[in-house]
């Protein structure tokens, strides 16, 4: 949706994360853990891969971690064998949410996601029941210091990609799932590693929150976000202007 900047969400969440850095360490190992294990250990020739490392950078994880999980991915030493999953369903004020996870038991990971959203007044539904209302992309983030607005515009499209917008937070480059790996390394190259660089549901159109909405699915959220097993939620929703959580 034109005008609508991922920014916004992601400042709003960016305190909690920071408070639960280790439990987003967690959450980084097991995807690079199954992006190894799942490709080549080899980050050039894995994308996924590489975008583990990227958030691992992001996040500023300390090397040590990271090769310990690399190591333990191509040793077979973490026993475990994660599948992804993904639910949908809509949460507080009837906001539709996808939640994606990597877990080694379904049952254990399926209940308790069930139990956030109906303790949220929301409700779980099935696969497909809300992401018709959102498109799966790539999306590449940059700050504003990165490029003037017309060098990352260019530089962009003429890699491949779909939309770019630039807004006071920084620069917001959305791409096909295809051309996402083309894009992000020609970006990289000509400005840097990016601020994020992922594959996404990007809601089609958003809902701006009220105040107390706006609480509930910060509280939601965190319910979500505290659980070891969920990687990402995406919401259709924007928070207001003036709400500091």
């Amino acid at each position: 949706m034109a005008g609508h900047s991922q920014f916004k969400n992601i400042m709003h969440r960016k305190g909690a994360q920071d408070a639960k850095r280790a439990k987003i360490f967690t959450k980084i190992i097991r995807e690079i853990t199954v992006s190894v294990k799942t490709g080549s250990p080899d980050a050039n020739s894995n994308p996924r891969l590489r975008t583990a490392l990227a958030a691992a950078r992001e996040a500023n994880m300390p090397k040590d971690n990271i090769e310990r999980a690399m190591k333990k991915a191509l040793g077979g030493e973490d026993g475990a064998n994660y599948e992804e999953v993904r639910y949908e369903g809509f949460g507080p004020g009837r906001i539709a949410f996808i939640v994606e996870g990597l877990t080694d038991n379904r049952n254990r990971t399926a209940p308790d996601v069930r139990a956030a959203f109906s303790k949220s007044g929301g409700a779980l539904g099935e696969s497909g029941s809300v992401s018709f209302m959102f498109d799966h992309v790539g999306l590449i983030l940059y700050p504003k210091s990165a490029a003037p607005d017309d060098a990352i515009f260019e530089a962009a499209l003429e890699a491949g990609a779909d939309n770019v917008e630039s807004f006071e937070e920084g620069h917001e480059i959305i791409t096909s799932i295809e051309a996402f790996g083309a894009v992000r390394d020609a970006l990289t190259q000509k400005f840097g590693d990016p601020q994020q660089g992922k594959i996404i549901w990007k809601p089609q159109n958003v809902t701006v929150l009220d105040h107390d909405t706006a609480k509930a699915v910060l509280k939601f959220m965190d319910v979500l976000e505290d659980h070891d097993d969920i990687q990402n939620i995406y919401g259709n929703y924007e928070f207001p202007e003036d709400f500091e959580g």
